[in-house]
């Protein structure tokens, strides 16, 4: 396999980020032999490792087959069908391919999809440096911005055409657009999420939302007999304060319903702490640097859109860079940050009504709990209301 050792001083496209998004559009602009290289500034354990999303939309599945990395992904991954609702003791399943027209979506880890990115790059694609620290991005209003950056106990600089920021909400990239010529929309939540992963079989062979009036909680899986667990929790909770066993009797609580049921209990291996928050950057590019996932827009877990809204920007973003190659033309470049932030916007608004309706606020009376049972009951009875979660649950055009 090949590794990357050399510091590149020059790439038509300088990716700050070696996360799905990061990893994905190098992949894409490989296969449309435009050169990138991809500065990370972790290592590739830690990278690998790294726990996130599990759900990708079909259209986000399509693309990683597409750029070849779909074999373990169809192998190992997961179909889904539908999610179950639980409420008011009550279980109602919402089915995307009747109320969609056949789609659904694939249980696969990002740790995953990140795996088999990387395997790719190494093998056959651009530059890939690991523990390449991105210091500044200089001169993002010129023809030819610079990426200063930390490797091997050294300063280099990387002299690209473009420059694409994947390096999340705290990366360096969004400082290279004066804040006069952006503007962040944020709304934070009153509360977080403790998410474990149990190796136990999962409870339900599709994920469950719970509503509780003790708050919130979702059952997912990562395999057959690993369980991926999120429990709705105050802001600033230390994981160390949730010994296993209360994690189990929270679980159980929420999770009741009529027919007694309770999720199979085993070794929890993963505790950690995930605050809720949306966020959103306006514009997503400024002269040649351009914002992707995370950099531009962070959405609340609850309507699993993180990694789908990032694989969907950097598609759209190589389709734009292919397009200007091919033609000499800006025309979607120019327009890219446009069209993404219409789809972020509806992201925005459904993972927004997703958390909602099932999280319970501290200090919530009686009053809102009932309207967010009606609200259930909605989804529940009317086929309408059903296709409108579903359609923006399995990805929209």
């Amino acid at each position: 396999m090949r590794t990357t050792s050399a510091a590149p001083a020059a790439a038509t496209v300088g990716i700050v980020g070696g996360g799905p998004a990061g990893l994905l559009l190098a992949r894409l602009l490989h296969r449309s032999g435009i050169d990138s290289v991809v500065l990370e500034s972790r290592d590739r354990a830690y990278v690998e490792q790294r726990q996130r999303a599990g759900i990708l939309e079909q259209g986000t599945a399509d693309t990683l087959r597409g750029c070849g990395a779909g074999e373990r992904l169809d192998r190992e991954g997961l179909v889904h069908h539908g999610i179950r609702l639980h409420y008011d003791r009550r279980s109602h399943r919402v089915d995307f391919p009747s109320l969609t027209g056949g789609r659904s979506v694939l249980v696969y880890a990002q740790t995953e999809v990140v795996k088999d990115l990387i395997a790719l790059q190494l093998s056959g694609g651009g530059p890939l440096l690991f523990g390449a620290r991105a210091l500044a991005v200089e001169g993002a209003d010129t023809g030819r911005p610079v990426i200063r950056y930390a490797h091997r106990g050294r300063e280099h600089t990387l002299a690209c055409d473009y420059v694409v920021g994947c390096d999340g909400f705290h990366g360096i990239t969004r400082d290279a657009v004066p804040a006069a010529a952006r503007r962040t929309y944020e709304r934070g939540y009153p509360y977080s999420w403790l998410g474990v992963l149990a190796e136990a079989p999962p409870s339900c062979d599709e994920l469950v939302y719970a509503h509780s009036e003790r708050g919130f909680a979702l059952f997912s899986m990562r395999s057959p007999t690993v369980s991926r667990l999120y429990l709705q929790v105050p802001n600033g909770t230390d994981p160390a304060d949730w010994p296993d066993d209360r994690i189990w009797d929270e679980l159980d609580a929420r999770y009741a319903t009529e027919d007694g049921r309770q999720p199979a209990r085993g070794p929890i291996t993963a505790k950690s702490v995930l605050p809720m928050r949306s966020v959103v950057t306006e514009p997503m590019r400024y002269g040649r640097v351009l914002l992707a996932g995370d950099a531009a827009h962070i959405v609340p877990p609850t309507g699993a859109k993180g990694l789908n809204l990032a694989a969907s920007d950097v598609t759209e973003l190589a389709g734009a860079f292919a397009h200007l190659k091919g033609t000499g033309s800006t025309r979607k470049l120019d327009a890219w940050s446009d069209s993404c932030l219409r789809r972020v916007w509806r992201a925005e608004h459904f993972s927004y009504s997703m958390t909602t309706a099932l999280h319970t606020e501290p200090g919530q009376s009686a009053f809102d709990t009932r309207l967010q049972i009606a609200r259930l009951d909605r989804l529940a009875a009317s086929p309408h209301a059903a296709a409108e979660l579903a359609e923006n649950y399995t990805g929209l055009p």
